[in-house]
């Protein structure tokens, strides 16, 4: 088949063999332990939904206080048996590069702290609990 093309206000006649489109190849590729492409996907355990253990007690959900954002602990803010009012901080959490206050959600009193500074923390998890 043969086309004229205009570049520039220049016509230039070209041929051109029509082909039958072939379906993309794929092409492996591999990053960070995952494999896309031909390759079946991989997914690391760490990104898998991690249940609670089987023998954890049960607890009372007015009674704690979880995690918002999986984190690293900056610094515990109160101390076992204080006494605490709505909105006080209780422990600081940095998750990529932004530190986020978790602060008592009413008035009460503080039974134990579930984490220390420096530890990892993951969204949903205790960290501190109320009498």
């Amino acid at each position: 088949m043969k086309l004229n093309i205009t570049i520039d206000k220049k016509t230039y006649e070209v041929e051109v063999d029509a082909a039958e489109p072939e379906p993309p190849t794929a092409v492996p590729y591999s990053a960070g332990g995952l494999s896309v492409g031909s390759a079946p996907l991989r997914v690391p355990a760490s990104a898998a939904p991690v249940a609670p253990p089987a023998d954890s007690k049960p607890v009372k959900e007015d009674k704690v206080c979880r995690s918002p954002v999986s984190g690293v602990v900056v610094r515990v803010a109160a101390q076992v048996g204080q006494s605490l009012q709505t909105g006080d901080i209780l422990v600081v959490l940095e998750a990529m590069k932004m530190e986020t206050n978790i602060t008592a959600p009413g008035p009460g009193r503080i039974a134990a702290i579930a984490v220390n500074q420096g530890d990892g923390v993951q969204v949903g998890q205790v960290v501190v609990e109320f009498e």
